[in-house]
């Protein structure tokens, strides 16, 4: 399970360097100043979950593997919801595609993103107790 959770925060990291890359220099000039803030944002967001990913990893031992896959899920859940549905929003200018169905999504994945924090807040003497 180490490994997969290392896998994932990697990936996910690697994917918040090349999108923060693309907003950067690509779409800097093809999307309006809220949207490639809000394109940045999804960007931050990633990469900081992506880094607790890797931190809960780092972490994982058999007797708490209930616990950190919980976390794991709410964090992936809550990259998807949030960063995933921020991308294609603030880009639905440059797609021409309605993507304003995604708008009350994207609240969802914050939540799952703070309750990945709440419950490592909530498990953190379990999960650092040798």
């Amino acid at each position: 399970m180490k490994h997969k959770l290392i896998l994932i925060a990697a990936l996910f990291g690697a994917l918040a360097v090349i999108l923060g890359a693309l907003g950067a220099h690509q779409l800097k000039t093809m999307l309006s100043a809220s949207s490639l803030e809000a394109f940045d944002k999804g960007v931050r967001y990633q990469m900081y979950h992506a880094l607790l990913l890797l931190i809960i990893a780092m972490l994982y031992k058999p007797s708490v593997a209930k616990e950190i896959k919980l976390i794991a899920i709410f964090i992936v859940v809550g990259i998807c919801l949030f960063s995933f549905s921020v991308y294609l929003l603030s880009t639905q200018s440059i797609t021409h595609i309605n993507f304003s169905f995604l708008g009350p999504i994207t609240p969802l994945g914050g939540l799952s993103m703070i309750s990945a924090w709440v419950l490592l807040a909530v498990k953190s003497k379990k999960i650092c107790t040798d």
